[in-house]
């Protein structure tokens, strides 16, 4: 009798047991959110930067593209080598590795601005952007398996929210930092003399030294938090050699049609980002000045950052290719709006579409590296490498704006937004497919 009595009360004893013993990863997910904020807030830089250096030295829309080719090019670069590196220092300190590689770029902007050259300019994107594809490649599959797997969207979906809020502050605090001054026109730049055109120039960039001194000093800080901390080993998504035989990740379509996602979607987000500063100048839109325009930038990234904080809820509730294929008619629907409308309910329309990319890159990342297993830094590394499109898109974009001008040209997010409609409802469930006939 007492037997029995033992062995009936060891069921609630082991549920008790196992409830304690569960990870509680809420300390590491808090930490590497903060990686997701400044990375976001690097990368919203560059629509302030985009206008900046177009007045600078009087480039092209096709040309100042380079400022995105650049940065976002790091991304097809070194996705790969990156994936390698977490393979076999693991994702702690990859994560360490990318933000020593974005402190170096960083700094990189003071002898940029003190030669004011484009090419250095570059450059310097090009460095930070390759530490942000090592953090990106590290610490976006590190959140997607930290915890349960029906709740990785969401949870991916809230850290992005951080993301959002970087990309929120940096126009507004850029704007003010940045494009302080009234640039000169460009008639008005052409006249100059080569000595006084290099000596306005190199005035001009010098807005954009302290900035990114303050930033190099925060990203080695964090760098050496992060080396510091005791961030969890997820085990079942560490790499083993040997551990995938007979699996690859070109096996998996839900990964490789993803990848097309990603590139489609950052292509579409970074595309009207760019323009947004310009396309408000336009006096059938709104005709704000630079200073002005870079201020309105903060209501699309704050969009975003607001619908990935309600989607992170939402994601727990409704299936994400549900989710994800509603958002994608809304952003192309808003597009053509605001093509075919001018004035503030053109610029209102194209700003909204920030709200609706929010949940778009969790939701497509969390359904590409779907069941990968040990794969999932490969994985990673192949989804990060798709973000190119931010590199491509824009300068597509660029080229078409300076032939039918900025208004019409917006065409192109459109094609991105209907491929994500196509994943979200068939290309993401071509994996479990596979599986359901094997």
């Amino acid at each position: 009798m007492a037997s029995g009595e033992i062995t009936a009360g060891s069921a609630p004893l082991q549920s008790v047991s196992a409830v304690a013993n569960a990870p509680n990863y809420r300390r590491p997910l808090a930490i590497v959110t903060t990686l997701f904020f400044m990375w976001g807030f690097l990368t919203c830089l560059n629509d302030i930067l985009v206008p900046h250096l177009k007045s600078i030295f009087d480039l092209s829309y096709a040309h100042v593209m380079l400022i995105q080719f650049a940065f976002f090019s790091a991304y097809f670069l070194f996705s790969i080598p990156w994936s390698k590196v977490v393979n076999v220092i693991g994702y702690q300190k990859s994560m360490v590795a990318g933000l020593l590689c974005m402190t170096v770029g960083a700094f990189l902007f003071v002898p940029a601005a003190s030669f004011a050259s484009f090419p250095l300019f570059l450059g310097a994107l090009i460095v930070l952007a390759a530490g942000i594809t090592g953090l990106q490649v590290a610490a976006n599959p590190y959140v997607v398996v930290l915890g349960k797997p029906e709740t990785a969207s969401s949870r991916l979906d809230l850290t992005q929210a951080f993301n959002s809020l970087g990309t929120t502050i940096a126009p507004k605090l850029g704007g003010l930092l940045i494009l302080s001054t009234t640039p000169l026109a460009i008639e008005e730049l052409r006249q100059l003399a080569p000595q006084a055109l290099h000596a306005y120039r190199v005035q001009e960039a010098a807005s954009v030294k302290m900035p990114y001194i303050v930033i190099g000093v925060t990203l080695l800080l964090l760098a050496g938090m992060i080396a510091l901390s005791k961030l969890p080993k997820i085990e079942h998504a560490e790499y083993r050699p040997g551990s995938a035989i007979g699996d690859s990740i070109w096996k998996h379509p839900n990964l490789t049609l993803g990848a097309l996602g990603i590139f489609a979607y950052v292509g579409a987000e970074v595309s009207i980002g760019s323009f947004l500063v310009n396309y408000f100048g336009l006096p059938e839109i709104a005709g704000f000045s630079a200073k002005t325009a870079a201020g309105y930038v903060s209501f699309y990234w704050g969009g975003a950052m607001a619908g990935r904080f309600l989607g992170a809820a939402i994601l727990r509730r409704v299936k994400t290719g549900h989710l994800l294929a509603l958002f994608a008619v809304c952003t192309s629907s808003l597009v053509l709006f605001s093509m075919l409308t001018s004035g503030h309910i053109a610029m209102w329309s194209i700003l909204a579409i920030g709200f609706f990319n929010s949940i778009m890159f969790p939701s497509i990342f969390s359904l590409g590296v779907a069941e990968l297993g040990p794969l999932t830094g490969n994985g990673s590394g192949i989804l990060n490498m798709a973000i190119v499109g931010g590199a491509i898109i824009p300068l597509i974009q660029g080229a078409i704006a300076d032939r039918i001008g900025i208004h019409h040209a917006f065409f192109v997010p459109v094609i991105c937004y209907l491929y994500i409609f196509y994943y979200a409802l068939s290309g993401s469930k071509a994996n479990s497919e596979r599986y359901a006939t094997a």
